[in-house]
């Protein structure tokens, strides 16, 4: 298991067949690929040195000496204790700039060619997560990433959008609740790719991680965190979705929709408590309320509820989305460069649309949200100064174009700060993914209205 701020403690139940789900590829035309597009930083590496594969394959796969892995175990654990003299919880810091600076300091032990295998392999490890909980699964019912870009499913399965800060649980291709949620920090990203949802652990145990966040918990690496301690931050339920993430509660609302963990889903622990009876209801796993009710009030005996099917979790980057009709474009929070025009256009043409069949005006407005939302946003042209010799304005005029100016200037201000951008797009309407179902931001319980399903229900 990786050595992280969401870290697992180790489950070994028994584990149910899968179920089968459509094929596809395992990216999305318009987003990066998962393999390719998750920031590894210096802390992400300390956490895989942990993982005994991970430290065998840079041996077999890459040919490093024993030397050169206990320089690069050294400048990633100097990079943890810089956190912890920073205080890095409290620092959302750059994605961007964490990952340049784990690279360069990779390629200054091992060169660049080295570096970037390195990098590769971190990644694929990172997004893959641990398998210990899918040893069992059949290879031949293995769910995959769907298709396309703002693919939307037609079984039953969860999906994250992590630019959106947003979590749907779908039922057999119904989408029957959203969750605004709280995402890893740039330091310790959520990965990207498919993961599974298998079980879900009422009132879960914490093994605190070696990690600076924790260093002001008044707690001890390693040791276990009893359930229902104060000083456990899972809340009162957590699903492994394989190391090092987890969806969970514990989080305070003013950490919903933005930087909340360090590798996990994170939810208020009312939200939680509704997600949990959501997926036991799409899983057909038979858990009632007053089981529920039954467990959660015993909150220092952990309960481990397995689900009587595997559901399988999509971690998405998606930074354009058209959904019933409205393009969405949300800030690129982990420097991934996907709000492009490139990409903008594959999106549009997979909803069967052309960009340049909008209007001017539609197409400007597009254009200055993607440049607003992006990781480099471009300064805005000042206007150009008159001819020495034309005539100067009037005072009045003058005045006029300073108001204008300044006006200008803090409407581009406040664009720059919005975390997402929506237009109206007419040729798209009733296209896309959905939009949110009772939205659940967070701000309290909330009762789904879900029928239980009839014995007949497939």
């Amino acid at each position: 298991m990786l050595v992280t701020g969401c870290k697992p403690q180790v489950e070994t139940p028994e584990i149910p067949s899968a179920v089968a789900s459509p094929t596809g590829s395992p990216a999305s035309p318009g987003s990066p690929a998962p393999s390719a597009a998750v920031p590894i930083t210096l802390p992400v590496l300390d956490a895989l040195f942990a993982d005994e594969v991970f430290k065998a394959e840079l041996k077999s796969k890459l040919q490093l000496t024993d030397d050169q892995i206990g320089a690069l175990r050294k400048i990633s654990s100097e990079a943890v204790t810089k956190l912890r003299r920073s205080n890095a919880e409290n620092q959302s810091g750059s994605a961007e700039a964490a990952r340049q600076s784990a690279f360069e300091a990779i390629r200054g032990v091992i060169g660049p060619d080295k570096s970037e295998q390195l990098l590769a392999l971190a990644r694929d490890h990172w997004n893959r997560g641990s398998e210990e909980l899918e040893a069992a699964t059949a290879r031949n019912e293995e769910p995959v990433m769907l298709p396309g870009p703002n693919a939307v499913p037609t079984d039953t399965r969860i999906v994250v959008n992590i630019p959106a800060f947003r979590m749907d649980i779908f039922r057999n291709g119904s989408l029957i609740k959203s969750y605004k949620v709280g995402i890893g920090y740039p330091q310790f990203p959520l990965p990207q790719g498919l993961r599974k949802a298998q079980m879900i652990i009422f009132n879960p145990t914490w093994t605190p991680p070696d990690s600076p966040w924790v260093d002001s918990m008044n707690v001890t690496p390693g040791e276990v965190i009893g359930a229902g301690s104060k000083q456990n931050p899972l809340g009162p339920i957590k699903i492994p979705i394989g190391s090092p993430s987890l969806i969970h509660g514990g989080k305070p609302l003013a950490k919903i929709g933005t930087f909340a963990s360090h590798g996990c889903v994170g939810m208020t622990n009312a939200q939680v408590k509704d997600f949990a009876k959501l997926l036991a209801l799409a899983s057909h796993t038979d858990l009632s309320e007053e089981t529920m009710s039954a467990y959660l009030k015993k909150r220092t005996k952990t309960r481990t509820v397995k689900l009587d099917r595997l559901v399988p979790v999509e971690l998405r980057y998606e930074t354009i989305v058209f959904e019933d009709g409205r393009l969405h474009i949300y800030r690129d929070v982990y420097d991934q460069n996907t709000n492009t025009e490139e990409n903008l256009r594959t999106v549009f043409a997979a909803h069967g649309a052309g960009f340049d069949n909008l209007g001017e005006a539609e197409q400007v407005q597009v254009l200055e949200a993607l440049d607003a939302m992006s990781r480099h946003p471009k300064k805005q042209p000042r206007p150009t100064p008159k001819p020495a010799n034309e005539a100067p304005q009037s005072s009045a005029n003058a005045a006029v174009n300073v108001v204008d100016r300044k006006i200008e200037a803090e409407r581009q201000r406040k664009l720059r700060n919005q975390k997402e951008v929506v237009i109206e797009i007419t040729k798209l309407a009733g296209k896309g993914y959905p939009a949110p179902v009772n939205l659940d931001s967070g701000q309290g319980t909330q009762v789904s209205p879900v029928a239980t399903p009839s014995p007949n229900t497939p």
